[in-house]
């Protein structure tokens, strides 16, 4: 079973956002070993940049608005060729100061979700959910529309 990890920043507060999560990961199980680990947030981002990278293993695919846009298909599409390397796939989500260039050049991917800012919180919810949608899509299902 593929292991995917999220790396982010701090903690949820909101419970519907924890919610929202816990459902996705419940869903994801039955595809994947999934793995959520939040790193204390730091005064900048150059002072969250090892822990990060500490939690981070496999292919590395960072979260940042300069990164490439991918469509649903495309992000699975990208999961299912590191699934058939064997590859153990970690998103990183940085804080609401962005992240550290030492952990942007890091990274195997910079994945961008939109030029827009989104909250970091909410991130992980619409990650998590585009995570399960494309699990969905490799396995056939009629999820995606």
């Amino acid at each position: 079973m593929q292991k995917v990890n999220i790396v982010c920043v701090g903690k949820i507060k909101e419970s519907f956002y924890r919610e929202a999560v816990a459902e996705y990961a419940k869903r994801l199980s039955r595809f994947v070993s999934f793995n959520i680990r939040e790193i204390a947030e730091g005064r900048t981002p150059e002072d969250e940049a090892d822990d990060i990278l500490r939690a981070a293993k496999g292919y590395i695919i960072a979260l940042c608005v300069e990164g490439k846009k991918l469509s649903s298909e495309g992000l699975a599409a990208e999961l299912k060729k590191q699934y058939d390397r064997g590859s153990e796939v970690t998103f990183i989500i940085g804080s609401s100061c962005g992240l550290s260039a030492k952990v942007k050049n890091a990274a195997d991917f910079r994945l961008s979700f939109s030029d827009m800012t989104f909250p970091h919180q909410l991130m992980r919810v619409v990650l998590c959910e585009q995570i399960y949608r494309a699990y969905m899509i490799n396995s056939g299902s009629e999820y995606h529309k």
